[in-house]
């Protein structure tokens, strides 16, 4: 299992012209920042320098409302440019570009989110889970979050049989959720959906939450056994698509 820090794993994979199905596919993991020797740039290099025609980029982020996965697919040739002003410079890239999409609402993650929260279900029938995602002061991707993050909180209230519902720690409405479904007479389980745990999960869901008579267990995504198989299912459709 993968454990994952604030910045993700960007998840690359080499292609060969020849690619067949049962052929062996390498994988080179890199970092948006911080860990030096394991960046984009040198994932790129890596596999260019085995000989690469296709990469295929598999964005590890749970909502395409991060600004992150818009200045990547800028900076590594996806998208002739960013939706909103970047300091990512572009990356040296020779080889074609095939450009994934993050979780947002993919029934495996939907699953993996009632994974991580049904020890805390007593009467699924008086329960409402409550996705809370980081969220985006900027109108464009905070649009982009609630739509992937609503369709999500569908999928969860199908797998789980409670009701589901979202909130946002930008601009802001976690304790407002909160509130207005325990004033409706329903007990209030929070699930943080973020990758893993730190800060937002361990200090600022907690004091949005304070006083509040919810229940919140602070777990997020990883570790799951879903998470390769939902990164597997995303390379394989980028790579059936290369083969029509």
């Amino acid at each position: 299992m993968v454990r994952v820090n604030r910045t993700g794993y960007r998840w690359w994979t080499k292609l060969s012209t020849n690619w067949r199905p049962d052929m062996d596919i390498p994988v080179v993991s890199s970092y948006l920042e911080l860990v030096e020797g394991r960046l984009i740039q040198d994932g790129i290099t890596a596999l260019e320098d085995q000989g690469v025609t296709d990469i295929v980029v598999i964005p590890l982020f749970v909502s395409s409302g991060s600004t992150h996965v818009d200045e990547i697919a800028y900076a590594i040739g996806a998208k002739a440019v960013p939706d909103m002003e970047t300091n990512l410079a572009p990356f040296r890239v020779r080889s074609r570009i095939h450009f994934g999409a993050p979780m947002d609402d993919d029934p495996e993650i939907a699953a993996m989110v009632w994974d991580k929260v049904r020890e805390l279900s007593v009467n699924p029938a008086k329960e409402v889970i409550l996705l809370v995602g980081h969220g985006s002061r900027h109108d464009l991707f905070r649009r982009r979050w609630e739509k992937g993050i609503n369709s999500l909180a569908r999928r969860v209230s199908e797998v789980s049989g409670t009701s589901a519902d979202y909130a946002l720690l930008s601009p802001g409405d976690v304790r407002d959720k909160v509130t207005a479904w325990m004033e409706r007479g329903c007990d209030v389980i929070v699930a943080p959906l973020f990758l893993s745990e730190g800060y937002f999960t361990e200090k600022v869901i907690p004091d949005r939450l304070e006083g509040l008579e919810c229940r919140y267990s602070g777990r997020t995504l990883l570790p799951h056994p879903l998470l390769p198989q939902w990164m597997e299912s995303q390379a394989k459709l980028l790579l059936q698509s290369l083969k029509s």
